[in-house]
């Protein structure tokens, strides 16, 4: 069995990834909002962990500058010059598993959701941190595989979640069967127990079916989940379906989850086109250790998704960030960020 652990994002932290947006990604129509978000969000985030952010050659000094004008400590900010597609640093970020070698990053490959997007240089952007010394307390161990953060789900404790319209899509492995990539998700996580899910989808997601856009995993056998209570929904059917699968899991413990619905927002559309649906999820939150930080999208149910996040994480700060222009491109704000354990950037003796 591996000796490998994946822990879960409750656990302690170091420090969370952002990769900028910048004019050359799909952010251009929207690059000053854009900007201006992902400015406010490291604002937040330091109060919490460092921030580690790969940012566009020949842009460091104006972002320096730009976070010094907003009085955002420098210090705990770590700037890596790297060339990027886009921003989604939930995909083709490291997934970082304590060993009893020390702590190691597995770079899994990336293929832009199944080639649907252009990601060569996305792919090569855990290795450039790497050897730019991003991650002074850990080793890196290429993945000859292709898996992204947001598919997976893990609570540290033996269980994964997934979906099987990810994770089986021929468009990722095709050569890997079911229990091929059980084994290969067991031996890279330490996992004992796989639950998937076969239902639950969300219009305008180009990741098949991520888990983190659906269901999360959360302390203490929590799961929340998306839920939709409008049979005039396209989603009614699939994401009733996926919510009876959820009220059958148990954990690799035999343990029954407790289940917390989050609320439906109804249909958010484009800014730029009234007649294109986002994946407006308020399941797409990021845990940074005394905090949750929810996106919020200038809907009747926003309150109510920060209550329902608060009973799974009693103690915590629960933070709504505005999160409207980010579904533009189809994600949200754990879509965009990536959890960098405690002993990463600093050793803990």
């Amino acid at each position: 069995m591996s000796d490998a652990r994946l822990p879960a994002e409750w656990e302690p932290q170091d420090a969370v990834m952002l990769t900028w947006p910048h004019r050359d990604s799909d952010w251009a129509p929207h690059l000053d909002d854009v900007t201006q978000l992902y400015e406010a969000l490291v604002a937040v985030i330091v109060d919490y962990a460092d921030v580690i952010i790969v940012v566009p050659e020949g842009e460091l000094e104006a972002i320096r500058t730009r976070l010094e004008t907003m009085r955002v400590p420098l210090e705990d900010v770590h700037l890596y010059p790297v060339p990027s597609n886009d921003t989604w640093a939930r995909d083709h970020g490291p997934l970082t598993v304590q060993t009893s070698a020390g702590l190691k990053l597995l770079d899994f490959q990336f293929n832009g959701w199944g080639n649907k997007h252009p990601h060569q240089l996305d792919n090569a952007i855990t290795v450039a941190l790497h050897q730019q010394g991003a991650f002074p307390g850990a080793t890196l161990e290429a993945q000859n595989w292709i898996l992204e953060g947001g598919s997976i789900e893990v609570d540290g404790q033996g269980t994964l979640l997934t979906t099987s319209a990810c994770l089986l899509n021929a468009n990722r492995n095709a050569d890997l069967s079911r229990e091929e990539i059980e084994s290969r998700l067991k031996a890279a996580f330490g996992v004992r127990k796989i639950n998937w899910l076969n239902h639950g989808y969300l219009q305008g997601d180009d990741t098949d079916s991520h888990i983190d856009t659906l269901a999360r995993l959360c302390p203490n056998n929590t799961i929340v989940y998306v839920q939709c209570d409008d049979p005039r929904d396209e989603h009614y059917a699939e994401l009733q379906a996926m919510e009876a699968e959820l009220a059958a899991l148990t954990c690799a413990d035999g343990e029954a989850y407790r289940l917390i619905p989050l609320p439906w927002p109804g249909p958010v559309y484009s800014d730029s086109d009234d007649e294109r649906r986002l994946p407006a999820t308020y399941a797409n939150f990021l845990i940074i250790n005394d905090a949750v930080l929810v996106p919020q999208y200038d809907r009747l149910t926003d309150e109510d998704a920060l209550e329902q996040v608060a009973q799974a994480f009693p103690g915590y700060d629960i933070v709504g960030i505005p999160s409207q222009t980010l579904i533009e491109q189809g994600g949200s704000l754990h879509c965009i960020t990536m959890q960098i354990p405690e002993g990463v950037l600093y050793r803990h003796d």
